[in-house]
């Protein structure tokens, strides 16, 4: 539902009920009286037919589904105000004479001004239905809204992990590269010292045969 229609569709309701009076007061005087109302008159239906104007152009600029349901309300006031200018012809064709001037005011104005009433009546109605639709689109984006900033704080949630795992990945992968570097300097260690202790078995070898040697030369003297 459009805010702006909803404007000037108040706007024309009240100018209608305010265009429809002054018709019934027009028919019941004469001479500069009935000119100046007459006047007020069509000046007012000039505003009519510049809110059905702006209603229609607004109306066509909404979504398809909205844009139906506008339309059909629009052809309803175009009625409305085709009716209206019709009263006025009456009124302005009138050299009537007062019995059928009474007449006119009795019958087919009455039966002109409930048809309006009705209509108006309707008119109304439907707006309220058509406010209460609008409601509902209203409630139906509120929730999709809703469910959009879930869907983004989901999303956002989610970076967020994605951004802690590979983290944490790229921290063990540190941490199997200093393991790996650390089993390379053990093994170094660990050769490093299998050598030193051949070396050492040479070394008290040599001092055992030397040792044997001494006393042999020794003990044969």
């Amino acid at each position: 539902m459009s805010d702006v229609f909803e404007g000037y569709e108040r706007q024309y309701c009240e100018l209608s009920a305010n265009l429809s009076r002054k018709c019934t007061a027009a028919g019941a005087v004469d001479g500069e009286q009935k000119k100046q109302k007459v006047s007020e008159i069509k000046s007012g239906i000039d505003e009519a037919e510049s809110l059905i104007r702006k209603m229609d152009l607004e109306a066509r600029s909404l979504q398809p589904n909205v844009k139906a349901v506008l339309l059909a309300k629009l052809r309803e006031y175009k009625s409305d105000l085709n009716n209206l200018k019709s009263e006025v012809k009456r009124i302005v064709s009138g050299n009537l004479n007062a019995t059928a001037r009474d007449e006119l005011l009795e019958s087919g104005m009455a039966d002109a001004l409930t048809a309006s009433a009705d209509q108006r009546t309707r008119l109304m109605m439907s707006t309220e239905r058509l406010g209460k639709s609008g409601d509902r689109i209203k409630d139906s984006r509120r929730t999709m809204l809703e469910t959009e900033e879930l869907g983004v704080s989901i999303l956002q949630d989610l970076h967020s992990q994605r951004q802690s795992l590979l983290h944490a990945h790229n921290t063990l992968h540190g941490v199997d590269d200093n393991i790996g570097k650390s089993k390379r300097i053990m093994t170094a260690m660990s050769r490093r010292m299998s050598r030193n202790k051949l070396i050492i078995g040479s070394i008290v070898a040599v001092l055992v045969i030397a040792i044997i040697l001494i006393l042999y030369f020794k003990l044969a003297k």
